[in-house]
């Protein structure tokens, strides 16, 4: 009786784990559904400022970008299978790629932003305060949407290093798995934001 009590405890916390994350989940998409608002709006009535500021930024290291967090979210995908097969070390390689492929975009969006701030142009910068309203607005919604954007990406790339470490050192395994469960959720919805920020910010015509 006292193992079936256990066992009970235990499902309803992996279910108020999920249910949890997939609360958290739907708060960010009001959050950068909010932002893909503004963005849509400013958009409309600055339609040649954002046009010239989307030809400021780099295609190839955003289309770069966009294959290595696609390809992630396959991979995390794959890992959480993995486990759920009883394969912790296929599982654990996994999430190794995706945590490369994570580092690969940091790496590119470094790069994306030093060319920014050496030509002066960032937030506070005294060419951003002599740059027209329209091209304001752009830029600081760009800075300030893709910054938060890889934030959430290093808050991911911690959360799957939790993982990989629990399953080296058995914590996580095929029979208790929720935690790698909700970090790919919360990867996915990494991607998801990404595969609309894109488009938004990279692809204006």
């Amino acid at each position: 009786m006292s193992g079936k009590k256990m066992h009970v405890e235990a499902h309803r916390d992996d279910e108020g784990a999920k249910l949890g994350m997939w609360l958290f989940i739907f708060t960010e998409l009001l959050l950068f559904g909010g932002l893909f608002l503004v963005y849509s709006v400013f958009r409309a009535k600055y339609p040649t400022n954002f046009h010239e500021g989307s030809l400021e930024l780099s295609v190839t290291i955003g289309a770069i970008n966009t294959v290595a967090l696609l390809f992630s979210s396959m991979t995390i995908a794959m890992a959480l299978s993995a486990i759920q097969k009883n394969n912790p070390k296929l599982s654990m390689l996994l999430i190794a790629v995706t945590l490369l492929m994570a580092c690969v975009f940091l790496f590119n969006k470094y790069i994306e932003w030093g060319v920014k701030f050496e030509h002066g142009l960032y937030p506070g910068s005294g060419l951003m305060s002599r740059l027209d309203h329209g091209d304001l607005l752009f830029f600081s919604l760009y800075f300030f949407m893709t910054g938060l954007h890889a934030l959430h990406i290093i808050v991911g790339i911690v959360l799957l290093a939790i993982c990989f470490f629990k399953i080296k050192n058995g914590s996580l395994h095929s029979q208790k798995y929720v935690h790698l469960e909700n970090g790919a959720l919360y990867w996915h919805l990494v991607d998801l934001i990404w595969i609309f920020l894109f488009p938004l910010l990279y692809l204006i015509a």
